[in-house]
């Protein structure tokens, strides 16, 4: 049988580089505690190769933006906003003025005045220097990288697709649709003639290139890759008139498509699917503005972001401002938590900008019923050497019972020795077609099984550590099911093979088993405080397989649907569900749904950092009485026997009557530790009527715990409470966050064009029970003459994520004129993200101007 052959994607690790030539560090029903013991390592996720910021930073001023002022004075005028606005530009402009009369030309790519107030440009060391010092200025920030969260699991013709394929997202409220709210989806493009999407989607904006509509595009470098997250979560989102009776969670309302997310050139050249932060931040913009025209009174209800910056849990920098400012607008932000898994007990894998106060970030459970189980009968002979039950990892599923020879791929070398597994002969025939393939699970799974598939294997059996059920990816031609059996099991079997015994596998036909991950927090899904301290994810929400609509067409004509794995599916779930509440209670501005949303979830047994409130709980929600911001806390680290911390939060009284309130702390395990002040204690409010709460903890001593958490617990008379939960620290972080710090030249001609490159490892990766990111707030580099004199601040940047970050020192100071032959010294300081935990991080160079 001949097989033509296919290529398959493979995934990648993430690499982000960042302004001044910095390489960073990443990783390329009720909650329980217990999570799955499988691995999601290549399942979950875009694929994460090295991107290019080209030395873009986005450049934050002191003037106030529109929701600033806003904030300040609750409401204002459509001619006041555009005042505001035109304020904003004009301020930027003058800082770009001062730049140009120093010689310093800078060209914006996005300018910002509505969430926040600033620009986005490439910027050179000089620039970064001179903005750094300019009063106007409250700070320079790096570009990031931000993927999608989620990928597509299975794809189907949809007259393939029935009742059974992929899990519907469980949320609803009965008689309401989400009629009448605009949800805006911050993702990659959608397919617009999907017509599961049909009469949902308006005017779409294009952030990536700038283009007519925020349609699904193909990438330039092969058309038969499209962008497909959009199209996922839209369905998710708003979909309606599926097959099998599918529908999203709010069909009723209508998507604002701005694409901010696309195929664009990463370091190797080669294009991939990515956004970059300042696109995000222009993306909000839009989402609080969509006519463009300065007045945000036609701001959208909730704002759905799809991508995720890695890692990057910073609760003060741009992205967390921007979120805070549409909030402050009237829209809800809902992101993903991210994918990176398991992490320490303190910071750990939150991505941006989830870890932003505002945002109400989304982990992801599995929340499927059942499986599907085959049995799986491995021989040699006569000898049976394996008989187990085994869940199937893909969509497809034998129509009986299968008995095939074994078969395993050939082994080719490419460049360098690397080594790879090849389905044909030389000849171009397939070495597999109608057999079982036995190949091990290896880096990438996904790949393994879609080769095999395609080249005609009848079965795949991987072998290696534990795949979850249902995690594999299935395209439309693929007829394979695929199973994991244990190495042990799979290497007695080809040794037989090998020595020339009769050896067979056996697959059953399916059957239904009962999900025993069922409600669990999927072991993907990101967790740990973020940056500040505070609980993220804020909530948990189903988030393995849903099923959706998927870009493009069958070779019929058919539409696709498909399944989606991630905590964007979880979130956009959550964003459904806040466009029913805000359907149901027209009156809920964006913080009171926020609230709603997080405080009533059903908390289980995972731990906060895992889990947040908990498991999100839309009918507890959509009669909730009362809502409190922020909807976490987070306490710092314990600095000792008298040290004490206060936090202040504000609760509203959002129902229809009057509330007499009662306000406690609750803690965990290690409550007898902690000594709480709640002032006041007790409450009563009219309707709509709000006040503040402080909240003091003490500790004597440190408990055994690393981290305590609990709940501020708000409860009306009468009705079920709100909870707040919290977080402290008993964890001090070592002062490492400077390593090597060198210079290539201690001695140098001054030179613009060739420079001295100060290389400085910046923040720290700790594994401590799972990966825990020591960020960086700020790094100054400050010059001083050999006496010791201060000169000034070279450049000073703010979070950022730990990797080795290089400087041109080109012999010009920090007013940009050339320093005068002598010798000078560059004193360095790296300071933590929480301000109370350690004095900054010191380090020191020396160099000589010839």
């Amino acid at each position: 049988m001949r097989v033509p052959r296919r290529s398959a994607a493979l995934l990648g690790v993430a690499a982000l580089t960042i302004v001044l030539v910095a390489t960073v560090v990443a990783r390329g029903r009720d909650a329980t505690v217990k999570t799955e013991a499988v691995s999601w390592l290549g399942l979950v996720g875009e694929p994460r190769a090295a991107t290019l910021a080209d030395q873009r930073s986005i450049v934050l001023l002191k003037t106030p933006s529109v929701a600033q002022r806003i904030a300040l004075v609750r409401y204002a005028t459509e001619s006041q906003e555009r005042s505001w606005t035109s304020q904003a530009f004009a301020a930027q402009q003058q800082v770009l003025t001062k730049l140009a009369s120093l010689g310093v030309t800078v060209r914006p790519d996005f300018s910002y005045a509505r969430v926040v107030d600033g620009f986005a440009a490439a910027l050179d060391p000089r620039a970064v220097a001179l903005l750094g010092q300019m009063p106007e200025v409250e700070g320079v920030f790096p570009v990031r990288a931000a993927f999608p969260a989620s990928i597509s699991e299975t794809l189907l013709a949809s007259k393939a697709f029935g009742p059974a394929s992929g899990h519907r997202p469980d949320a609803e409220l009965p008689g309401f649709d989400g009629r009448g709210v605009t949800i805006a989806l911050l993702d990659t493009g959608v397919d617009e003639s999907h017509p599961y999407l049909r009469g949902k989607l308006l005017p779409g904006i294009d952030i990536v290139d700038h283009g007519a509509d925020a349609s699904a595009r193909s990438d330039p470098q092969d058309p038969s890759q499209v962008e497909r997250h959009g199209t996922e979560l839209a369905g998710i989102l708003v979909g309606s008139g599926g097959p099998g009776g599918l529908h999203g969670v709010a069909p009723g309302a209508t998507i604002l498509p701005i694409r901010v997310a696309g195929w664009q050139a990463g370091a190797n050249g080669n294009d991939i699917v990515f956004g970059r932060t300042d696109q995000v931040i222009a993306g909000l913009e839009r989402a609080v503005d969509p006519n463009g025209d300065g007045d945000t009174h036609d701001a959208v209800r909730v704002a759905l972001l799809g991508v995720a910056e890695p890692y990057a849990a910073f609760t003060d920098g741009p992205e967390a401002q921007a979120v805070q400012g549409a909030l402050d607008l009237n829209t809800l932000v809902v992101t993903p938590a991210g994918n990176d898994g398991v992490a320490g007990p303190a910071f750990g894998s939150i991505a941006g900008p989830a870890g932003a106060p505002g945002a109400l970030a989304v982990g992801a459970t599995d929340s499927r019923t059942d499986l599907p189980v085959v049995r799986v009968v491995l021989r040699r002979g006569l000898d049976v050497i394996l008989d187990q039950k085994l869940p199937l990892l893909g969509a497809v599923a034998p129509a009986h019972a299968l008995i095939l020879r074994v078969t395993t791929p050939r082994t080719t070398r490419g460049l360098a020795g690397s080594q790879s597994a090849d389905y044909f002969n030389a000849k171009g025939y397939s070495l597999v077609a109608g057999r079982a393939v036995v190949v091990p699970v290896g880096a990438d799974p996904q790949a393994a099984a879609v080769a095999a598939s395609r080249a005609g294997a009848a079965a795949v059996v991987l072998y290696g550590a534990p795949l979850p059920p249902g995690s594999l990816r299935v395209v439309e031609d693929e007829t394979a099911p695929v199973v994991v059996v244990p190495t042990s099991a799979a290497v007695e079997l080809l040794a037989a093979q090998r020595a020339g015994l009769d050896v067979g596998i056996a697959i059953g036909a399916p059957h239904a088993d009962a999900n025993r991950a069922r409600g669990q927090v999927a072991s993907f899904s990101s967790q740990g405080l973020a940056f500040d301290s505070g609980i993220k994810p804020n909530v948990v929400a189903p988030g393995i397989a849903l099923a959706t609509a998927e870009p493009g067409a069958a070779t019929d004509g058919s539409p696709l649907y498909g399944t989606v794995n991630g905590t964007s599916a979880a979130a956009a779930t959550v964003a459904g569900a806040a466009a029913l509440l805000a359907q149901m209670r027209p009156s809920l501005d964006g913080p009171s749904l926020d609230s709603l949303l997080v405080g009533y979830a059903q908390q289980g047994g995972a731990p906060a950092t895992s889990a947040g409130a908990g498991s999100f709980r839309l009918g507890a929600s959509a009669v909730g009485e009362v809502a409190a911001q922020p909807t976490t806390l987070g306490f710092g680290i314990w600095q000792g026997a008298r040290w004490h911390a206060t936090r202040t939060f504000v609760v509203r009284n959002v129902s229809t009557r009057r509330l007499q309130l009662s306000i406690s702390a609750v803690a965990g395990g290690e409550s007898e530790a902690l000594k709480f002040t709640v002032v006041p204690n007790q409450l009563v409010l009219r309707v709509g009527r709000a006040a503040r709460v402080q909240v003091t903890v003490r500790a004597p001593v440190a408990p055994d715990a690393r981290i305590v958490t609990g709940v501020i617990q708000i409860s009306p008379s009468g009705s079920e409470p709100l909870h707040v939960p919290w977080a402290l620290d008993f964890e001090r972080v070592p002062d490492t966050l400077l390593g090597r710090v060198a210079i290539d030249r201690a001695s140098f001609t001054a030179s613009d064009t060739n420079p001295a490159i100060l290389s400085v490892q910046a923040g720290n990766v700790a594994h401590d029970g799972g990966v825990q990111i020591q960020a960086v707030s700020r790094l100054d580099i400050l010059l001083y003459s050999a006496a010791g004199r201060y000169l000034g601040v070279m450049a000073r940047l703010r979070d950022l994520l730990p990797g080795s970050y290089s400087f041109g020192i080109t012999g010009r100071g920090p007013t940009s004129a050339r320093l005068p032959p002598g010798s000078y010294e560059l004193r360095l300081a790296a300071w933590p993200t929480l301000p109370l935990q350690a004095k900054p991080s010191r380090a020191q160079v020396s160099f000589r101007v010839e």
